[in-house]
């Protein structure tokens, strides 16, 4: 799957969930119930064990999920991530050489960034999206909403306190999508198999961001 066209479905899908868990098993639990509840996207942070094999084994298995590395930090991290067959790559600051990497590899990147000096650094290096992260303490969608502006041609993703209560707003505030951990994917329903409770997350985040976009659309034109 090509760069560009990962990064329309990630546009098009508007949420990119985060499996921050302790085990690998829970990582592809996690990503087996999304693909099912009609969002096929999971990020894989490098601080789950055996991140990498995870990642190796839902590329092989599912030729349309578009499974991604998250937190890395360093080129060789970026580039092993890579040959496992991650789709994307994100981190939660801006690395230049991640950004080389993926980019030489025709593998979409989001680093992360806060500032504007950061998102504006991240953008001329050759990111795809930028990742505001952490979203919520630097300000919530006012911050967002601030940030597009005067840089309305940088799509952002937003990562870092997203919930059910915010999720809406960033998307009306301009953001392209959010990524969202535990508030879609908690813990206790990964470690129990409860597939429904997740069905029931998703079907609720895909609904909030259908209709802020609808919202925010209307308000454009």
């Amino acid at each position: 799957m090509q760069s560009k066209e990962v990064c329309r479905r990630l546009a098009e899908i508007g949420i990119v969930p985060c499996a921050r868990v302790n085990k690998p098993e829970h990582a592809r639990f996690a990503a087996e119930t999304l693909y099912e509840a009609g969002i096929p996207v999971l990020e894989v942070p490098l601080t789950v064990p055996q991140a990498t094999e995870v990642i190796e084994k839902l590329a092989n298995r599912y030729s349309d999920l578009i499974i991604g590395a998250g937190t890395v930090l360093d080129e060789q991290a970026a580039q092993i991530c890579i040959d496992a067959g991650a789709r994307f790559i994100t981190s939660p600051g801006f690395v230049p050489e991640v950004v080389a990497c993926a980019r030489q590899a025709d593998v979409t990147v989001f680093p992360g960034a806060l500032t504007p000096s950061e998102v504006i650094a991240g953008w001329m290096a050759g990111a795809d999206f930028v990742k505001i992260f952490p979203a919520a303490t630097a300000g919530g969608p006012s911050y967002v909403r601030a940030l597009k502006v005067p840089l309305p041609q940088i799509p952002l993703i937003v990562t870092g306190g997203v919930n059910q209560m915010t999720a809406f707003d960033y998307i009306l505030a301009g953001a392209h999508a959010i990524g969202v951990g535990s508030q879609l994917l908690p813990k206790e329903a990964l470690a129990n198999g409860q597939a429904e409770t997740i069905h029931e997350l998703a079907r609720r985040f895909r609904i909030m961001v259908k209709e802020a976009r609808a919202q925010r659309d209307g308000n454009n034109n």
